[in-house]
């Protein structure tokens, strides 16, 4: 007789969408232009935006959802290269110039519509933080391509709503388990 075995560890979906969503949304603040970048973004680029996400991908692996490991993993050390990229030149590695950063942004964009393809047979705020964050990566690419700061600006609004709706679901998650109803429609 095949035991079946339920799973109880907890959904680390929130994790995961709290690191992305707060870390983005406070770059984003920047690219607005309404503070330097600084140590505290590069921190929680690190920390927050990078291993937790990387930690809750590794948790979704476990639970078996690919989906989710793939896009946490992937932002996680997203995050973690784009600090990168800002503190090498520190040490005297060549910073990146606007067309090496337009095609890397470039490149997470296409990563990220094959991500929000995916998500199209998924519930309503998953196709809302995967749209905005195409678009966000076309801005910011677009940005860099042509140096032009006002598109800079207008990535940065474009990507504290792309970091709100991460936050959004995070929130309702927890708060609908907690709940055990829906609250927050997702």
């Amino acid at each position: 007789m095949e035991q079946i075995i339920k799973d109880t560890t907890a959904n680390p979906a929130p994790l995961g969408l709290f690191g992305f969503g707060m870390t983005t949304i406070l770059l984003n603040i920047h690219n607005a232009g309404f503070f330097e970048l600084n140590a505290m973004i590069m921190g929680m680029g690190i920390f927050f935006g990078g291993l937790q996400q990387v930690i809750a991908g590794i948790m979704e692996w476990k639970k078996g959802n690919i989906f989710a490991m793939s896009a946490f993993t992937s932002y996680g050390f997203f995050w973690i290269s784009l600090v990168t990229l800002w503190l090498l030149p520190l040490i005297g590695v060549a910073k990146p110039d606007g067309n090496s950063m337009g095609c890397y942004l470039a490149i997470w964009g296409i990563f990220t519509f094959a991500l929000f393809i995916a998500t199209l047979k998924g519930n309503t705020i998953g196709k809302l933080i995967f749209g905005s964050l195409v678009i966000l990566f076309a801005l910011l690419s677009a940005a860099s391509f042509t140096g032009n700061e006002n598109i800079h600006t207008i990535a940065g609004y474009e990507g504290i709503l792309c970091g709100s709706f991460a936050f959004y679901e995070a929130a309702a998650l927890i708060i609908n388990e907690k709940s055990g109803k829906q609250v927050l429609p997702l």
